[in-house]
């Protein structure tokens, strides 16, 4: 029954805020943010004319966005004009990816229901039936079978202490492009979408989970069977969190208040719409809220832009919050490397537009696990040859494998995702070097002459 328990809690996402993530009063945060209203779905958008081309082109020189102040019950954009954010660098040095709809006819915006809750615009979406859901909960088999020795765990899937524990030396500096080894970029694997990435003097954190368990509760709900292999006071410092959307495992509270609490303002959280009270509420102060397509940096690192990008998923924390929140993939553009981080998600169209957008990338983390039964999770995540479709989609040179050998969240095998990775990179004709997995803990530095090869 404790099995059962856990799929409801899953599916549904019943489980209340933490009461010990108490309001915050008097907190208030800068935030950037231009909010449009926008269309479901691709529908053409007509041509403007020439008048209104120029006058677009004007708007879009103008490199500073409209500036909110949000404390933590929200708030009214402030009628006062603000002091554009100082930062070591010019603005006019930052390249702007800024899309203009009107121009651009074939980019999918994110849109509302009727309601206010977000919705996914392509025809991949597709939720689970109740029956369907049923049928999963209570009849299907679960093939995951992970073992319960230690032994075979750690035989399996060992989790190696990474490098820059191994070397507390190492934990304040940050990658500048260049190492030892010549410029280039780091990668660690954490677990589950957990990701620590080195690119062009940041540091970025994705999806932090560090607790044992995704759940409002550290005695109830999925527990991972590979535990971190650090905490968060082993991190070296984190410029950059990026947030995928809401769910348990990829909005870890207790893992937000540790990183809050030896980070603070310092830290930049970027997270998709409807995401940043729950921060703030949690006490953090540097939060950037964006919607697809929208874009921002960290203070200080103009060259380094982050633009929240479509998936395909949902969102859910508490019985009535369905979709309240946006979800998101992100694509990090520095003036060296470029990363994209899928988050969670099912495969769409829209991983070809931001291929051909922001593409090529250096490095892609893409999930290839929790996709089994099929018509349970197909519309929201991923399988492994799914996986490889968005590699190419994308034109990443490198992705490594996320969201797998950590929690128990679906029904495949717990080690067929890799298993299947393979096969679905030699059916495509691919190196397995372009698509690879890492064990928890270990690190990948990717040399920018082997960047150069493209895998796609």
């Amino acid at each position: 029954m404790g099995s059962v328990f856990c799929r409801v809690v899953l599916l549904t996402g019943i489980w209340k805020t933490n009461a010990a993530l108490a309001d915050l009063s008097w907190v208030k945060l800068l935030q950037r943010s231009i909010r449009r209203n926008s269309r479901c779905g691709g529908e053409p958008m007509e041509k403007p004319d020439r008048a209104e081309l120029e006058e677009g082109k004007d708007l879009e020189a103008d490199g500073t966005d409209r500036l909110l102040l949000r404390g933590a019950e929200g708030g009214e954009e402030d009628p006062q004009p603000q002091t554009p954010r100082k930062t070591s660098s010019t603005r006019s040095s930052r390249k702007s990816f800024r899309l203009d709809y009107r121009l651009e006819e074939e980019v999918t915006r994110s849109c509302q229901d009727k309601h206010g809750r977000w919705t996914n615009p392509w025809p991949t979406w597709r939720f689970p039936s109740y029956s369907t859901v049923l049928r999963f909960l209570l009849l299907d088999k679960n093939h995951s079978n992970v073992p319960t020795s230690k032994e075979v765990l750690d035989s399996e899937l060992p989790v190696l202490v990474p490098y820059f524990v191994q070397n507390p030396d190492l934990s304040d500096q940050v990658s500048d492009s260049t190492s030892d080894s010549g410029p280039g970029l780091r990668v660690t694997w954490l677990g589950h979408a957990t990701v620590l990435v080195e690119l062009d003097g940041l540091n970025i954190l994705t999806d932090p989970i560090f607790s044992q368990r995704a759940s409002m509760f550290q005695f109830l709900g999925p527990k991972r069977y590979r535990g971190p292999p650090c905490t968060v006071e082993q991190l070296p410092r984190i410029d950059a969190v990026l947030i995928s959307h809401s769910h348990y495992d990829h909005l870890d509270a207790g893992s937000v208040a540790s990183l809050n609490a030896r980070f603070g303002a310092e830290l930049r959280w970027f997270v998709p719409l409807g995401l940043m009270d729950w921060l703030v509420k949690a006490g953090c102060e540097n939060v950037m809220e964006l919607d697809w397509w929208k874009e921002n940096c960290v203070p200080g690192h103009d060259d380094v832009t982050f633009v929240c990008t479509p998936s395909q998923h949902w969102s859910k924390r508490t019985a009535l919050d369905d979709n309240k929140a946006l979800w998101g993939s992100w694509s990090v553009l520095g003036p060296h490397h470029r990363f994209f981080f899928a988050g969670d998600t099912g495969y769409c169209s829209s991983f070809l537009e931001i291929g051909r957008r922001f593409g090529p990338f250096d490095l892609a983390a893409i999930p290839i696990g929790a996709y089994q039964p099929r018509d349970v999770m197909q519309g929201q995540h991923v399988d492994p040859e799914e996986a490889v479709q968005i590699h190419q989609d994308i034109r990443a040179k490198h992705s490594l494998a996320i969201h797998w050998g950590t929690f128990a969240l679906a029904y495949e095998y717990y080690l067929e995702p890799p298993v299947r990775l393979r096969e679905a990179l030699e059916q495509k004709g691919l190196k397995p070097d372009c698509f690879f997995t890492l064990h928890h803990g270990e690190s990948r530095f990717l040399p920018s002459q082997e960047i150069s090869v493209e895998c796609f």
